[in-house]
């Protein structure tokens, strides 16, 4: 499609959950709900228009070995452009993926630095692994380093314990959030277990990553903060792997993996029903795959949360949540267009039909 072709997507517009318009048109790769006068090369796209899929939590420049060349990058985010996945939030990469911001054709992406870790505690080559002496500083570089997100790693494996446990003591994550908002940074943190939670909440965290560890104690807090999680369930899925891995090394860290991953649905929905903000994120780019966002949000249906709030997860509230537009006048034109109605069954989002990113037909 050339710069002057007129793009007309016709058919359902959701522009909200409950706003939808007929038709939008897309000149000069912005959005335009007038039609314009004298339009040329007009290209017809019909069907249900959504916003770009978000993943708030996906690794752009990652693997399970850590940071990969552009190449293998560029692939990652491809993939994800394919599925309709149009905005990421890249929640911690050692990778410089500033190249890809002066690609109109990749997805863009909202970075949260480097990983944040304590000494030993978390996976090799992927963060910077610092003592609590230490945290308040790499906070701030990496609030300057990234798009207005810092991450870190709130809990991990404590070898000596023989099973997960909080990496930071309070009056050091008390200054290392502190920092971030001084900076005008929000910042969140992996969290899988339960005693790192009430710290962080009340020390001020903008978010949590997985989240499993929330209990009937720690989601009202959730609630009564504003604190969103990220379930990232697909990636929750491989817990049961995981703990048959570390059986006979740490059968107490096992056996907890276990429990956190059995009542997984119960803990997503009960932060749901709680009025905790939750959102889209896969993880994808450590050991999971890209493109699996249409996966999550069926996944945050099967926890119970409603069809509509799963798909708001992964759109309307996703992006309003992350700063960014959806399908408003003069926004990018970035958008996702399916045969049937997204709303009325979430499969839909596993087949795009056509995908739109800064106005042009790219899938």
């Amino acid at each position: 499609m050339s710069d002057h072709t007129v793009l007309h997507v016709k058919g359902r517009v959701l522009v909200g959950p409950e706003e939808v318009r007929d038709e939008l048109w897309v000149i000069d790769g912005r959005i335009s709900y007038d039609r314009p006068v004298g339009a040329g090369d007009v290209r017809t796209v019909r069907g249900w228009a959504v916003p770009g899929l978000v993943d708030a939590h996906c690794h752009v420049g990652l693997d399970q070995h850590g940071a990969v060349p552009e190449d293998v990058a560029e692939k990652q985010a491809l993939t994800d452009r394919e599925a309709g996945t149009l905005l990421i939030r890249d929640a911690g990469s050692p990778s410089d993926t500033r190249w890809i911001d002066d690609r109109d054709d990749l997805p863009k992406i909202i970075r949260a630095g480097r990983h944040i870790a304590r000494t030993r505690r978390y996976i090799r080559n992927y963060a910077w692994e610092v003592e609590p002496d230490d945290l308040v500083a790499y906070v701030a570089q990496e609030a300057r380093r990234g798009d207005g997100w810092v991450k870190l790693v709130g809990d991990w494996i404590d070898r000596d314990l023989g099973d997960l446990s909080a990496c930071w003591p309070r009056g050091a994550v008390e200054a290392a959030i502190a920092e971030a908002h001084r900076l005008g940074a929000r910042i969140t943190a992996h969290c899988f277990a339960e005693d790192s939670l009430r710290d962080l909440v009340e020390a001020g965290i903008d978010c949590v990553e997985h989240a499993t560890g929330l209990t009937d104690e720690t989601i009202p807090l959730f609630a009564e903060r504003g604190v969103a999680i990220v379930p990232t369930l697909v990636n929750i899925a491989t817990f049961p792997a995981l703990a048959d891995g570390g059986e006979s090394k740490f059968p107490r860290w096992s056996a907890h993996m276990r429990r956190l991953h059995e009542r997984r649905y119960d803990t997503v929905r009960s932060a749901y029903d709680a009025g905790v903000p939750v959102f889209v994120g896969t993880d994808a780019g450590g050991s999971l795959a890209h493109g699996l966002a249409a996966a999550e949000v069926g996944e945050l249906v099967t926890a119970g949360i409603p069809p509509v709030e799963a798909l708001a997860a992964t759109t309307w509230a996703a992006r309003r949540w992350l700063g960014r537009p959806g399908l408003d006048e003069g926004a990018p034109a970035d958008l996702v267009v399916f045969d049937e109605d997204p709303r009325a069954d979430v499969r839909v989002l596993g087949a795009p039909r056509r995908v739109v990113l800064n106005g042009r037909v790219v899938g």
